[in-house]
């Protein structure tokens, strides 16, 4: 949990320097909400929407797979426990979203969310809500955007290299949850679709 809420403090203190150059006159408020654009069918931000998609998919379908006493469980002291790997994206979304230039929703609470951390229902609802804030800072960037400065998890880059390092971050911890899941006996959704189907396939009489 410690770990948790320091890594999301130095995330807030670094925004100062995450919104891209050429955006001075803009504030974290000023973002217009998603909801007064339509999500991009086509170029850099729709390729990196269906990432999100992907990700959200996969992440919410676990949350909701692993058993909620399970949510306590971590592999050893001083280490992120299932709920905590949850909380850590839920809060990564709206840290991230805000670097890009789109503030959180008002009311937003930090320290409320890390104590989410071993209510299921709870943290599955706010992953599924920071997914809906991420997918907001993305649509409000334009095309236009993709090559120009930007400073993502300390480092100097372009909107279009945060969003490969965003993707990155959701891929470490995809492999976290799942690797959390196996050992408590729980197999990914997904895998367990794939595993029915192929075993259909074998049942199948031949012609």
């Amino acid at each position: 949990m410690r770990r948790i809420y320091m890594y999301f403090l130095i995330l807030t203190a670094l925004t100062a320097n995450l919104l891209p150059c050429g955006r001075a006159q803009q504030t974290l408020d000023h973002k217009a909400p998603a909801t007064a654009s339509a999500a991009p069918t086509s170029g850099f931000r729709a390729e990196f929407l269906e990432e999100i998609a992907y990700y959200e998919e996969r992440y919410t379908r676990l949350a909701q797979a692993m058993p909620g006493e399970k949510y306590a469980w971590r592999p050893a002291e001083g280490v992120r426990s299932v709920g905590d790997v949850f909380a850590h994206i839920t809060l990564a979304n709206y840290g991230i979203a805000r670097a890009l230039g789109t503030a959180p929703p008002a009311g937003f609470d930090m320290k409320a969310i890390l104590a989410l951390s071993t209510d299921k229902p709870k943290v599955l609802q706010a992953l599924k809500d920071s997914f809906v804030h991420f997918r907001s800072a993305i649509v409000a960037f334009s095309d236009a955007d993709a090559d120009k400065p930007q400073k993502m998890f300390n480092h100097q880059t372009t909107v279009r290299g945060s969003f490969i390092m965003i993707t990155g971050h959701f891929g470490e911890h995809l492999g976290q949850s799942i690797a959390y899941a196996r050992v408590n006996g729980v197999v990914p959704p997904w895998t367990e679709e794939s595993q029915q189907q192929q075993q259909k396939l074998a049942e199948k009489p031949k012609p």
